[in-house]
């Protein structure tokens, strides 16, 4: 075969290439001009046929650019699969070793996450310090199974992993230098989790912020005020904090009676009304008690009413024992004084 004719079977081939690649462009151009925004009003079989048969008219494109440059697919499929067969065959062994590790691996991270999410479940005193542990734990585990697993199938395909052993604690030990903020933070949050400074679910504050730890992690803690806002803090940046959930909260209730009212006798009433709100509100732990008189003010006898209630459950304690308040004074004719100012004007002489 001289020049020119190769030169023109190559141009030929060139055409012929050009020329199918323009019909699959074509088509795919057509579908997206007819079809986009018809998609989804298409019944679905419809849209399968039609996708079935691009894919059809694809193939059969690179088959026949395949065959006009004299490409011969089947004997290249042939041995590629007959290597991959040999390999497979030569490595059978390190192939099932692996997949054995990789599934007890997995099975062991399955089988721990299981047990620990059954720890805490059980109302008591240490439920939400066993949950928060549990976490931990859950997640100590996983990293160090991983880690482990692959090291072992490393092992089984022949990879040294003793110089890869030693690299880890050289590269360890350069990622420590540079990465002092992450390992302050690691440290910290295992005090913080070990120390029991506050476990998940504790209403805590934070740099300001109030709300309630939603997540303990060695590196940072996720905190969620009742608005919703999620506030994520690196552990090492937990310098102070304030536990509203370790002990007991106490409602207080400050009011103000005319001067005129007799003082110990709202104070005997509200004693003997008061402790009736403790049916309907079970967080509060003691009846209401009415300190009695806190400040004689400009226009009124101000009293204090205080209630004892679980962590954090005050405010709404507060707000009904107001309300209560409010409509006993009320059924018992007892004035609620607003500022006022009294002005006296000098008497005007009489005139002779």
């Amino acid at each position: 075969m001289n020049i020119n004719t190769l030169f023109a079977s190559n141009a030929l081939n060139i055409v012929f290439t050009i020329i199918a690649i323009s019909i699959v462009l074509l088509l795919l151009f057509l579908e997206k001009i007819f079809f986009k925004h018809k998609m989804e009003t298409l019944h679905k079989f419809l849209v399968f046929i039609i996708y079935i048969s691009n894919f059809i008219i694809a193939v059969a494109v690179v088959f026949f650019i395949l065959f006009i440059w004299d490409y011969d697919l089947l004997t290249y499929l042939e041995t590629l699969i007959t290597n991959a067969t040999s390999t497979i065959t030569s490595k059978i062994g390190s192939l099932v070793s692996s997949l054995l590790v990789i599934f007890f691996s997995m099975l062991l991270m399955r089988i721990t996450k299981m047990s620990l999410l059954k720890v805490g479940k059980k109302e008591s005193p240490q439920m939400k310090r066993k949950q928060t542990i549990a976490k931990v734990v859950n997640s100590i585990v996983k990293y160090l199974v991983t880690i482990i697993a692959l090291l072992v199938v490393l092992a089984i395909w022949g990879v040294n992993v003793a110089p890869a052993l030693a690299g880890l604690g050289i590269l360890g030990l350069v990622i420590g230098l540079g990465a002092q903020k992450f390992i302050n933070d690691l440290i910290s949050g295992f005090f913080i989790v070990f120390e029991h400074h506050f476990d998940v679910g504790d209403k805590i504050e934070v740099q300001g912020f109030k709300g309630d730890v939603i997540d303990i992690g060695l590196k940072t803690t996720r905190i969620r005020n009742w608005k919703g806002d999620t506030k994520i803090v690196s552990n090492g940046e937990i310098s102070t904090l304030i536990n509203y959930s370790r002990h007991f909260s106490v409602a207080i209730v400050e009011f103000g009676i005319a001067y005129q009212e007799d003082a110990q006798k709202t104070i005997d009433l509200l004693t003997l009304e008061l402790p009736k709100v403790r049916k309907d509100f079970p967080m509060i732990i003691e009846d209401p008690q009415v300190l009695g008189v806190i400040e004689l003010a400009n226009s009124s006898v101000n009293l204090r009413v205080i209630a004892k209630t679980l962590p954090e459950e005050h405010y709404a304690v507060e707000r009904e024992i107001r309300k209560r308040i409010k409509e006993i004074l009320d059924a018992n004719d007892i004035e609620i004084p607003f500022p006022q100012v009294v002005i006296n004007q000098p008497k005007e002489r009489e005139t002779k």
